[in-house]
């Protein structure tokens, strides 16, 4: 102070002195940070929905018995090809014959009954009462006639569909009653493959729309959606799609595991690596990117699909400056001096 000199806390006396803390802050802030950058441009992608599932026989029916017997015959066997009317078992007919032989008698008999009344009447000699009750007794013999035929029927089992015979089968000698199976017949041709989609993905499939089917099996084969479930499952909130496939030759064997890849609508899209992507303040997934004056812009994105070299996102201009090292450091609205790579990501 005798030097006449006055120090203020802070500051220095000549140009070459420390400026004070709130200069230095406010000039840190004014620094630009440097980032690297990137240009991506838009592309057609033809996008896929997925469904995993299974195959299934679009006819797969339990041939049932009719009546109550024991299995006599078996003329088919086990992966047997078959068509609709062959035979696959034959139940013991015990006295079945034996009641339609009674019935064809019973029949013949009020036939000749009804016919001499119906003359007789005709002649004034018999009461037209008595022809009728004879008339109606010669239609309940043909009813019970025609029902002897039908239980005798019954004890042979036939296929109602073109077929393979699915393992097992009922066994020689196996008393079978109403309602219990004598084979399985599995028709290959055409194939199903079912699947389940989520609600949220539902509009974006119809009916008649193209599908690719990869099996566990290596297999590789196409179809088209055939059904959409009208209601979702009240567990999984998810709609059954069955897709459609042909089959002549039975190659595609039922029950397997499946992916199914239905097409969708082309859309434009960005390719690019995860690793760009981040978070914005609200914990919105997005990129962090730079306008025409160097500032730092927030592009909300979409994923729309991936694989192992990167992922396609919706959301961005056609052409974007992205951040792709740095975009942590930045917040939107910051001025940034961008470094370009040397080669554009297309």
């Amino acid at each position: 102070m005798s030097s006449g000199s006055v120090v203020i806390g802070g500051q220095g006396e000549n140009d070459q002195s420390v400026p004070p803390p709130a200069t230095r802050i406010s000039a840190e802030n004014e620094e630009t940070f440097s980032v690297r950058v990137a240009k991506f441009h838009s592309q057609m992608r033809e996008a896929y929905l997925e469904l995993r599932g299974r195959t299934e026989a679009d006819a797969k029916v339990e041939v049932r018995a009719e009546t109550t017997a024991r299995v006599a015959k078996r003329p088919v066997k086990e992966g047997q090809q078959v068509k609709p009317g062959d035979l696959l078992c034959v139940l013991d007919r015990g006295a079945r014959e034996a009641r339609v032989l009674q019935a064809n008698a019973l029949l013949a008999q009020a036939q000749l009954d009804f016919e001499a009344a119906d003359q007789l009447s005709g002649k004034g000699f018999a009461a037209n009462n008595r022809v009728a009750a004879l008339k109606a007794a010669r239609d309940a013999a043909q009813a019970e006639l025609r029902e002897a035929e039908i239980e005798l029927e019954r004890t042979e089992i036939r296929s109602p569909v073109e077929g393979v015979v699915e393992s097992p089968m009922v066994e020689m000698g196996t008393i079978l009653s109403a309602g219990q199976t004598c084979a399985t017949v599995v028709d290959p041709n055409p194939m199903l493959a079912i699947g389940t989609i989520s609600e949220t993905n539902i509009g974006k499939v119809y009916i008649g729309q193209p599908a690719e089917v990869k099996l566990v099996t290596g297999q590789s084969v196409r179809g088209t959606v055939r059904y959409i479930a009208p209601s979702a499952d009240p567990d999984t909130r998810t709609f059954r799609v069955e897709v459609l496939i042909p089959n002549e030759d039975a190659k595609v064997l039922d029950g397997v595991t499946a992916l199914t890849r239905l097409k969708l609508a082309a859309q434009k899209a960005h390719f690019m690596s995860p690793a760009y992507l981040t978070l914005n303040d609200s914990g919105i997934v997005g990129l962090r990117g730079v306008d025409e004056n160097n500032r730092v812009v927030f592009y909300p994105v979409e994923v729309i699909g991936g694989d192992r070299d990167g992922v396609w996102l919706t959301g961005l201009p056609d052409t974007a400056t992205i951040i792709v090292v740095g975009q942590d450091y930045v917040s939107a609205g910051k001025q940034v001096d961008p470094v370009f790579e040397s080669l554009e990501v297309n």
